[in-house]
């Protein structure tokens, strides 16, 4: 699952380095006014996805790069929710981004976050 996640995130932080007006073509939303914001969104998203490649080889060692991924697939659709709270205009179907970016990722990546902590009490 990391490395599908490490693969996965790479994969789409290239694309928004790459055509960063291109989820917001797709959504119809207008595109953004600072496309280097969004580009560095995506430089980010590729660098998680590099530590998902590195977790991949050892998850239990590597749990706190895991953690962080966790808490972003968390935190970023909560933030998408606040948002759409406080700006009814925001385009709705960048919501998107988020089922496939965070919530897919959310289940797998606890149950890996568990399981390192199970090892972790059986060792102690």
């Amino acid at each position: 699952m990391l490395l599908a996640a490490g693969v996965y995130n790479l994969a789409w932080g290239a694309v928004v380095v790459l055509f960063p007006s291109l989820f917001f073509e797709w959504a119809g939303a207008a595109p953004p006014n600072y496309p280097e914001i969004w580009q560095c969104v995506g430089m980010i998203v590729g660098l998680y996805g590099v530590g998902y490649l590195i977790a991949a080889r050892d998850p239990f060692r590597h749990w706190p790069v895991i953690l962080v991924g966790f808490l972003g697939k968390l935190f970023g659709p909560v933030g998408f929710l606040l948002t759409l709270r406080g700006a009814s205009n925001y385009p709705r179907a960048l919501g998107w981004i988020n089922v496939t970016n965070d919530l897919i990722w959310l289940a797998p990546f606890a149950l890996i976050l568990a399981a390192a902590y199970r090892a972790e009490q059986r060792a102690a």
